[in-house]
């Protein structure tokens, strides 16, 4: 909104190279905004403070902007804006609530979720995919191509065992149908076959060991196997992505196998190009900045000493495979960060290598672990890790004894909706509301209380706005703002004809205000990939819809007013539905 022209006007008070200076826009308790720049700014350009604020603001071009402009204290910058201009603003945004794309559309890939065939999907599964499909649903609404790469682990020596005992039990099995159930009972049941078996000719860990070998040289009944495998895994991967209201589908995988063809090759091309030599025995590269505790060159192990390759090697092929093939402008790595230190070391060979050109950038959002209540990784009772499908469930019939006692009212498919809504949404905005690469604790009644930042309170304002203009459609009272609560209600499309919303109101002033900051938001979480950062636009639009509610009447207010009042309505409903959305979340009728 402010930002552009604040840099502007630092840039034309101390030079070209201070024009990305953060302008520290804070809140002010004296006027609309506090421009905290100069503060940082001081000692770069050698001013005082206070001076340095005075060439910022002799420089800023502010006409119909604002109506004061005061440099207070050490050097803040205190603007008021004018309230026509910000009318002018809002109803702009009432009249095209969408918004415009990102002025710079990049192709970006993002590689997230990432589980592993005939292994169930744990609690440490979550965040990489809801951080990663609410990334690319962010990136999508600015306007970038966005393309989902669902890394998943289909290939390796456990697949020998796996279509060994598949063979053993049949397709039409019990056994068989755990892929979809409960795949991690179908491994462990191949792991102890593998285990308890003796080293015979005609073993079960000797067929299982051969079968990896027919696997490799793509024997044909091997592969179809292996194929019957995969595809009762992506039965199981669909379910829980059902369940969580993810937008990845089965085109949007792209496994381990599918990479393996090349790996002899890429190996071979670094060794020949000096980038990669033998080290103890394996194939090793050695990039630039990273030594052990030794001083010693980090080795990075492309080839095993037994010839098989590893997570990097295949890692590297995604890089070549993304840019030359896909190619990505940005390449987003979402996955844990214990696995940082590796993901650098790839990133570096692969520029080593001219594979990942300096025009391309590659990210690692990291995501950091879900703790229990004793601030442990967070476990079954068993000790293993907790079962993401059981987790959600659990989630939903928590919601619903809240819905039951509630909303006794509601027919019984509305309340299993709204259950599902709020529970598999307060799982999904907990996660995404703190910062990704940090720890949190999972509390079920944390995440479903109806007050502070959680999803329920952000859902329940949405809700409440909902009620509003229902209650105002069936007076119909409402002609000019017909259309846009219409089209509120429903999440699509843009309204036809709106009410002009007018700001008199101290709370309709910091309602709209806030409201002008989304676009600036969204594109903020594009540039530093962070989800809670909309959480927070969501939860304090939240709040401050709720006291210009309380202190601003909205359906007995008089006629042009009421109008007024019931489009911003529809506006704070547009953005909050449109936001959750995007954080994957769904918006309920009722709650």
């Amino acid at each position: 909104m402010v930002v552009p022209r604040v840099q502007a006007a630092i840039a034309q008070a101390f030079g070209e190279e201070f024009r990305d200076t953060d302008p520290v826009v804070r809140p002010s308790q004296f006027a609309d905004i506090q421009i905290n720049a100069a503060m940082a700014l001081a000692k770069k350009v050698g001013l005082p403070p206070r001076d340095a604020a005075a060439r910022i603001v002799e420089a800023l071009e502010l006409d119909g902007l604002c109506t004061g402009v005061e440099i207070s204290g050490p050097g803040f910058i205190n603007l008021t804006f004018d309230g026509t201009w910000i009318e002018e603003l809002l109803n702009v945004q009432a009249s095209q609530p969408q918004g415009g794309p990102e002025t710079q559309a990049r192709r970006v890939v993002v590689d997230y979720s990432s589980p592993n065939v005939a292994k169930e999907m744990h609690v440490g599964h979550l965040r990489t995919t809801v951080v990663g499909d609410s990334l690319v649903r962010v990136l999508e609404a600015l306007g970038h191509t966005v393309i989902r790469q669902n890394h998943i682990g289909d290939w390796g020596t456990p697949f020998g065992m796996l279509i060994e005992h598949w063979l053993e039990v049949g397709e039409d099995s019990p056994e068989a149908a755990l892929l979809v159930e409960d795949p991690s009972a179908f491994y462990q049941a191949a792991r102890a076959k593998f285990d308890a078996s003796d080293s015979g000719p005609e073993s079960f860990a000797t067929r299982a060991r051969l079968r990896v070998v027919s696997l490799q040289s793509a024997h044909e009944e091997t592969l179809e196997v292996w194929q019957r495998l995969v595809d009762h895994s992506k039965g199981y991967f669909n379910a829980i992505y059902a369940k969580l209201g993810v937008s990845l589908e089965d085109e949007h995988i792209a496994g381990e196998s599918s990479y393996d063809p090349h790996l002899a090759q890429l190996c071979q091309e670094l060794e020949e190009r000096g980038l990669a030599r033998i080290s103890e025995g394996a194939l090793c590269t050695f990039p630039a900045g990273f030594t052990g505790r030794d001083g010693e060159p980090l080795p990075l192990i492309i080839r095993k000493s037994d010839g098989g390759y590893g997570y990097a090697t295949t890692d590297l092929a995604t890089i070549r495979y993304r840019v030359r093939e896909l190619h990505a402008d940005r390449i987003l790595y979402v996955v844990g960060a214990p696995q940082n230190v590796h993901l650098r070391m790839v990133f570096e060979s692969a520029r080593e290598a001219g594979w990942l050109p300096d025009a391309v950038e590659a990210t690692h959002v990291q995501i950091g672990n879900v703790l229990g209540e004793d601030g442990k990784i967070l476990k079954s009772r068993s000790g293993t890790p907790v079962k993401l499908m059981a987790l959600l469930d659990e989630a939903v019939d928590r919601a619903r004894a809240v819905v039951d006692a509630s909303r006794p009212e509601l027919s019984e498919e509305e309340r299993a909706v709204t259950a599902r809504q709020v529970g598999i949404g307060a799982v999904k905005y907990a996660d995404l509301s703190t910062g990704h690469d940090t720890e949190y604790v999972f509390d079920f009644d944390r995440m479903l209380a109806l007050s502070g930042n959680t999803g329920p309170y952000v859902q329940y304002a949405a809700a409440r706005i909902r009620s509003i203009l229902r209650k105002a459609g069936d007076g119909g009272a409402v002609p000019t703002a017909a259309d846009p609560t219409a089209v509120a209600l429903a999440a699509a499309g843009e309204p036809t004809a709106v009410a002009r919303i007018a700001v008199v109101e101290p709370a309709e002033r910091a309602l709209a205000l806030h409201l002008l900051e989304y676009g600036a938001t969204l594109r903020r979480v594009g540039e530093l990939l962070e989800p809670h950062r909309l959480c927070a636009y969501l939860f304090e639009l939240s709040q401050l819809f709720t006291t210009f509610y309380d202190q601003c009447p909205v359906l007995k207010a008089d006629d042009s007013v009421r109008e007024s009042r019931l489009a911003l309505c529809a506006l704070v409903l547009h953005r909050l539905s449109e936001g959750l959305d995007l954080l994957g979340i769904e918006t309920p009728e009722n709650m």
